[in-house]
């Protein structure tokens, strides 16, 4: 490798024995992190600064001597390609312009950077798509009198404290980049320069952009508090549930019944309610965690429910499904008048019982044929009795969805023993009510029906019908089951065959 003289390395473009491409790629990077200085660089450049000891890296001591070389032949491809006059005396300017893929590699080299050579006056690194943020490495030229970055994607903050260090900066170009924009406080910096130079930069504030945002802030903000008024007006004196009026706010439902007080409670985990327009209603409450696919699964089917439209099923006014709970909201039907009550303490007629279990058929017929996804309870006790004595399927089920045809069956053939023979009080009742129906048939129909009613024999031979019919329910086998089209005719048929008949029945309350 060839020497170097102190004048030479002074100015930082040297002469090397060291082929360097026109273009600066990476590979060269490589080389000069292979590169070792000669023997005699030390005393080199220690001579340098004992003759001119402003030079930069007379002030790092212990010399950094890998360092130092390495950009003392980035100096010199630099001063080259930057098209300088003569860079054996001199390289004045760094002139990069519209060189994109090399531009960033010499950003990239602190090492340079740190020992720019003093004799730089300019700096031009203009239309090279540079990303990112300031490139700060450049103020180690603390003496450059024009710095362009123009035509850039640069971006962030600009470090106006160190600009405003270099002080002899005369021109400076920052247009058409994306830097954030200044505080008013410091664009009295930019006053010392060009204001065409700092164009589509995001630094200065738009003056006819801040009288729109004040203008803006001056309407919007007044018409701000006043739509924040009318929405709080709205959610405390609104009583609707939102979505077509079928989705209830919880605390709407909550101060319906008096925050679920045990007052309103009606049945388990069911509450009376009053909606601020007057309307009494029944609150089903799923208080227990569901997933989120649960979640969405409840409200699904309880879309399905406001649109359920049958005589024989209570009308479903909505839903709820808030973080602390979920509920259904069904018009109010008193618990109190159940089945199981109503057959218990009134002694209904044999007609009204037929009537009654005709009733609940139809219902599950629709569901059956229209709704087959919905699953219900069909429980005496949660069967009511609306003010017409219509039978009304009130609850329904959310998770039901492999419930067969045949289990729903035989749960309205447990109901129908029920209503013929009023048994109730069994441990498991279903099947303590099955086994006994049983017992007795078909020997002794007579004793299976209601002790309290006068007997006659078409009563009897109703019973038996419907007991034959409620035996096919509860064969889960299936064999025997027929379908509800089928199961509810028959029905019709034994409802008309009795109706109307003269015999006299009890009908009485007991006490």
């Amino acid at each position: 490798m060839a020497s170097i003289s102190a004048k030479t390395v002074a100015f930082f473009p040297i002469l090397i024995a060291i082929s360097i491409p026109t273009t600066f790629t990476a590979t060269v990077v490589e080389d000069l992190n292979n590169l070792q200085p000669p023997p005699d660089f030390n005393a080199t450049i220690t001579n340098n600064c004992r003759n001119n000891p402003s030079l930069r890296y007379c002030n790092s001591t212990p010399f950094n001597l890998v360092q130092i070389f390495k950009s003392t032949i980035v100096a010199s491809h630099l001063c080259n390609i930057s098209n300088n006059p003569n860079c054996v005396e001199s390289f004045p300017k760094i002139d990069l312009r519209g060189r994109p893929k090399i531009a960033p590699l010499y950003l990239s080299l602190d090492f340079f950077w740190r020992y720019c050579p003093l004799t730089i006056l300019s700096i031009d690194l203009s239309n090279n798509s540079l990303q990112g943020s300031f490139p700060q490495d450049v103020f180690y030229c603390s003496q450059i009198r024009s710095l362009d970055l123009s035509l850039n994607r640069l971006s962030g903050d600009v470090p106006l404290h160190k600009l405003s260090s270099l002080q002899n900066l005369t021109s400076l170009n920052l247009s058409y980049n994306a830097f954030s924009e200044c505080r008013i406080s410091e664009t009295r910096f930019f006053d010392r320069f060009n204001s065409s130079s700092f164009l589509h930069s995001g630094l200065l504030p738009d003056h006819r952009e801040l009288r729109l945002r004040m203008v803006a802030f001056l309407v919007g903000f007044p018409a701000a508090v006043i739509a924040a008024v009318v929405c709080f007006l709205w959610c405390c004196f609104w009583r609707g549930g939102g979505e077509g009026g079928h989705r209830f706010k919880a605390w709407v439902l909550e101060e319906a019944s008096k925050g679920f007080s045990k007052r309103n409670l009606v049945g388990k985990c069911v509450y009376s309610g009053v909606l601020s327009d007057g309307r009494e209603v029944r609150i089903e409450v799923y208080s227990e965690k569901m997933t989120r696919e649960d979640r969405r699964r409840f409200v699904q089917k309880s879309e399905l429910l406001v649109r359920l439209s049958h005589r024989n099923i209570v009308p479903v006014l909505g839903w709820c499904d808030s973080r602390r709970f979920m509920a259904v909201v069904t018009e109010w039907i008193d618990d109190g008048n159940n089945m199981e009550t109503w057959i218990r303490t009134c002694v209904p007629p044999w007609k009204q019982r037929v009537q009654a279990i005709s009733g609940i058929a139809a219902a599950v017929r629709y569901l059956h044929q229209q709704w087959p996804q919905i699953g219900y309870n069909l429980k005496a006790r949660d069967v009511l009795l609306s003010q017409n004595g219509d039978p009304l399927i009130t609850r329904f089920k959310f998770d039901d969805d492999h419930r067969s045809s045949a289990k729903r069956m035989c749960e309205f053939g447990v109901l129908v023993f029920e209503t013929v023979t009023n048994r109730w009080d069994f441990g498991k009742r279903e099947s303590g009510v099955v086994e006994w129906v049983k017992l007795h048939y078909p020997g002794n129909v007579e004793d299976l029906i209601d002790g309290r009613m006068e007997k006659t024999a078409e009563m009897v031979s109703a019973a038996a019908e419907l007991v034959e019919l409620g035996l096919i329910c509860v064969d889960l086998s299936g064999r025997r089951q027929p379908s509800w089209e089928k199961f509810c005719d028959l029905l019709l048929n034994l409802s008309r065959a009795h109706r109307g008949r003269g015999h006299k029945h009890v009908h009485h309350r007991q006490h």
